[in-house]
């Protein structure tokens, strides 16, 4: 089951990554091939797309760290209270 999802998170992985290279380079020949914009705009547009993208993949990643950290400390806390658990159970029977 596990192997299965992670198969199709790679399709979709590899998916997504294709598209994004694909619109950016369908948006650097736009750019390229616009005549009515002079070159510091271009360089200018082409800047903001750079500093965008990295805002998003840093706004993903954090996030992405966020829920393994909420994760992690639910597992924590679920190991813990299943030890209190199992200690007050044993000092019962005793």
């Amino acid at each position: 089951m596990t192997n299965t999802i992670k198969a199709d998170n790679n399709w979709i992985m590899f998916f997504n990554g294709v598209a994004v290279v694909v619109a950016y380079v369908m948006l650097a020949l736009s750019l390229y091939m616009s005549p009515d914009v002079p070159l510091s705009t271009k360089g200018f547009w082409g800047i903001g797309i750079l500093l965008l993208t990295l805002a998003l993949v840093n706004f993903v990643k954090y996030r992405f760290d966020d829920r393994l950290s909420e994760d992690r400390i639910h597992r924590l806390e679920e190991a813990r209270n299943e030890r209190l658990l199992s200690e007050f159970v044993s000092e019962d029977r005793s």
